[in-house]
């Protein structure tokens, strides 16, 4: 479609209307209008860049949001110690189970944990990802956990996106200032009229 049939209420794909500050999208102004966008994080958008857009309640949401969701869970978890106590199939049976919510709990936390940090090896974590999900529902706690303790720092994996966008956009700035003839780099001079 070209752009005389584009009509001005249809915007491209992550164009401003998508991206516009109540859907928590970036505000597009100033030098951030070309080049790399920021990747949004769940619950938050691009709020994370500017820290606008209600950030600070996004991440206190998410602080006790998370938190309601792991005490839902433990409650959730005990009544179903209790039912094991009451089939009174042992106390071997009763460790096993908590040893094994436990360790899928602490689990479950490291693998969150280290999603907010790091970006996963995508040909290692095909094959371990089908595998983890079973760890992941289980320990459902620890991960939820690990989404409340990263909230009171930060939005979940903003040191991550904010480093991979600062250098995506520096990337960008010197593939732009190294083009010879560029048309946005030069300055428009009035054409004489003679």
């Amino acid at each position: 479609m070209s752009d005389e049939q584009r009509s001005p209420e249809s915007p491209e794909p992550g164009g401003a209307a998508s991206g516009d500050g109540a859907s928590g999208g970036p505000e597009r102004h100033g030098p951030e209008r070309d080049g790399p966008e920021p990747e949004p994080i769940r619950f938050f958008g691009t709020t994370w860049l500017h820290h606008d857009g209600g950030y600070g309640l996004r991440r206190a949401g998410v602080a006790v949001g998370s938190l309601a969701l792991a005490a839902a869970g433990a409650v959730v978890l005990r009544f179903a110690f209790q039912g094991l106590e009451i089939a009174d199939v042992g106390p071997f049976v009763g460790i096993l189970v908590v040893a094994g919510f436990a360790i899928c709990s602490a689990l479950a936390f490291r693998r969150t944990w280290d999603g907010f940090v790091r970006r996963p090896d995508p040909a290692a974590e095909s094959a371990v990802d089908r595998s983890a999900q079973s760890l992941m529902f289980i320990g459902f706690i620890g991960s939820l956990l690990a989404y409340f303790c990263r909230s009171l720092v930060e939005a979940p994996g903003e040191k991550l996106h904010r480093a991979e966008y600062t250098a995506a956009r520096a990337r960008h700035e010197r593939r732009r200032g190294a083009r010879t003839g560029n048309p946005t780099a030069r300055k428009s001079r009035p054409k004489k009229r003679r």
